[in-house]
């Protein structure tokens, strides 16, 4: 009897089978509608010429101190918009550095605050806004100013120290503190808001 069962589910599993195969068709000719053929698809339009970036590299900036005795960045550049920026602040008597990254829209850029919850202790720091090299932009801005950097041009840029093209940098000096000191050097001084 376990013989039968299996010639009864082999069965079953054939007529099963027979009724999934098929086109639809049932008569067995071949379909009425011919077969599609892939088209090739149209040549794709050339990529707009981008002008790549002339101009000398232009980067300026202001540092205010908040009540809280922190930094905040701001600054403007003439750079293509999306460029990736740095900014560090370094306090020199320690070395201490704060960095943060910021993004340039619509040709301005803010970066901050900068310092510790207790705010920054008095004294001289320096300030960099970095350009970073074109490896690490957007595939908008290295269309503009090269896959290398090599459209930059300008006072402010060098070539980068990793052998990665040109980058460009701006810096400036700062003394903080309420009571400022007497200094010859090129520096501005920052009093609490």
């Amino acid at each position: 009897m376990n013989v039968w069962y299996r010639w009864c589910g082999l069965g079953v599993m054939l007529v099963l089978l027979a009724g999934c195969g098929g086109n639809g068709n049932e008569t067995g000719e071949a379909p009425d509608e011919p077969e599609q053929v892939a088209q090739p698809s149209p040549p794709a339009e050339p990529e707009a010429e981008v002008e790549p970036f002339a101009e000398p590299v232009a980067i300026e900036f202001a540092v205010s101190l908040g009540s809280d005795r922190r930094l905040l960045v701001e600054g403007e550049s003439n750079l293509p918009d999306n460029t990736r920026l740095q900014v560090v602040v370094e306090r020199e008597l320690s070395g201490v550095r704060w960095q943060e990254r910021t993004t340039l829209t619509g040709g301005r850029f803010q970066a901050g605050p900068f310092g510790s919850g207790s705010g920054l202790p008095d004294g001289g720091y320096t300030i960099t806004v970095n350009l970073s090299e074109a490896t690490v932009q957007p595939t908008d801005v290295r269309a503009r100013i090269g896959e290398r950097g090599e459209h930059l041009s300008g006072p402010l840029v060098s070539t980068s120290r990793h052998g990665l093209g040109q980058v460009a940098s701006d810096s400036r000096r700062f003394l903080i503190g309420s009571e400022p000191r007497r200094t010859h050097d090129n520096v501005e001084v920052l009093g609490v808001e």
